[in-house]
């Protein structure tokens, strides 16, 4: 089956369009100096300049994020090609063109290859989220064996403890269990010892041991 092909309107004044605004732009870069295969250069430039920078006002203003800078790229080429295609119109000497015009001109390819690098080299919340950080490596950990303690030996002699010193005792008591220590030094020719001491007066043991350290 044959397809038939129609035209579309819409198309067909892009295309009529998008010839002319090149034109125009050839016209005053060949004007401002630009000859040959320069001057059509300009032109194709600030058409890409411009496609670039609405493409990527499209992406940012879709994912939500800031779309100034692609705002501002897209004015400058859209004031590059309206400017051109006002100044063909009669209002400016292609003959004799002004040195603020060549300077604009031969500015140009430097000022589109800052914008059209920007635009591109530019990351989006896409590009982030592609970039997936490194997984940081498993350290499995180090099983010290623990040395078993030595067992206490059982031969080994413990030093006795210093016996505690003595405290205030009142000198009441102390007379009378010297007494009751030189009674005992007469009836068994030995000193008394705490647990004595403890059974005679019915002192507790800290006491008692205190007493004897108060007779020693």
């Amino acid at each position: 089956m044959t397809r038939s092909i129609r035209p579309d309107a819409v198309l067909v004044q892009a295309v009529i369009a998008g010839a002319l605004s090149f034109a125009h732009l050839h016209d005053i870069a060949a004007a401002a100096g630009q000859d040959g295969w320069k001057a059509w250069a300009y032109p194709v430039s600030v058409d890409l300049l411009l496609v670039a920078a609405w493409r990527r006002l499209r992406i940012l203003r879709a994912q939500g994020e800031p779309a100034r800078a692609a705002w501002t790229w897209f004015t400058v080429a859209l004031t590059a090609s309206l400017g051109a295609n006002v100044a063909t119109a009669g209002l400016l000497d292609l003959n004799d063109v002004p040195d603020w015009l060549r300077i604009l001109v031969a500015g140009w390819p430097a000022l589109a290859f800052l914008g059209g690098t920007l635009l591109v080299h530019s990351p989006t919340g896409t590009d982030a989220e592609a970039v997936e950080p490194e997984p940081l490596p498993v350290v499995e950990p180090v099983t010290v064996p623990a040395e078993p303690a030595p067992a206490p030996d059982r031969d080994a002699v413990v030093p006795a403890l210093p016996a505690p010193p003595p405290t205030d005792v009142p000198p009441a008591l102390v007379d009378h269990a010297r007494k009751l220590a030189d009674a005992h030094r007469t009836a068994t020719g030995t000193p008394i010892d705490a647990a004595t001491l403890r059974d005679r007066l019915g002192l507790p043991g800290p006491m008692a041991d205190q007493l004897a350290a108060h007779l020693a």
